[in-house]
């Protein structure tokens, strides 16, 4: 059974790192997976809840932190017990990995890129799915195609990015929860 999950998560590995391969999505990808690009995006996020919610957007603000910290956290301990190679660093994915930003020597179970991003996506539409009902679609699409793009550049594979954004929901679930409870007017 592992056996035939690991060759299916290859298959669609390949599927994503070739059969989607563009000139438009060689630039694309690399950008969206880069975290600076996503700066104005967070500090919008941190001025809109500041300004607009006050003492409770600061509150917002420190379990969203709490939120992607314990994603991040959750996501390194479990690569350093997992131990997976990333594709472009796996001898057995070395002639069919098309590597398309610098591959880092990181293990690649769980992508950490893809449970921060989910777990911010899922934070803030869980928090403000009673006033901003339309946010969830556009967020999850957002995470979803960072977690898209860490498959397309040859640094995790499908099975890394979906257990990624698993772990990134818990975890903004959690602190949804802990937030809601602790504003239970919100």
């Amino acid at each position: 059974m592992i056996n035939q999950l690991t060759q299916l998560d290859h298959k669609l590995f390949y599927l994503v790192n070739h059969g989607t391969a563009n000139p438009f999505f060689d630039w694309l990808m690399p950008v969206l997976r880069t975290p600076l690009i996503w700066l104005p995006l967070y500090i919008c996020i941190i001025g809109f809840c500041v300004y607009r919610y006050k003492k409770t957007g600061l509150y917002l603000i420190l379990l969203l932190v709490a939120a992607v910290g314990a994603a991040d956290f959750s996501s390194n301990i479990i690569k350093h017990s997992a131990k997976r190679l990333r594709p472009c660093n796996s001898p057995q994915m070395a002639t069919i990995v098309t590597v398309r930003v610098p591959c880092g020597s990181g293990f690649s179970f769980t992508s950490s890129h893809a449970s921060d991003h989910f777990a911010i996506a899922v934070f803030l539409s869980m928090v403000f799915y009673k006033y901003h009902k339309r946010l969830y679609i556009p967020a999850v699409l957002w995470a979803a195609a960072i977690c898209f793009a860490q498959v397309y550049v040859g640094l995790h594979y499908p099975a890394d990015v979906f257990a990624g954004a698993l772990l990134g929901t818990l975890c903004a679930a959690l602190f949804a929860y802990i937030f809601k409870k602790l504003n239970p007017g919100f």
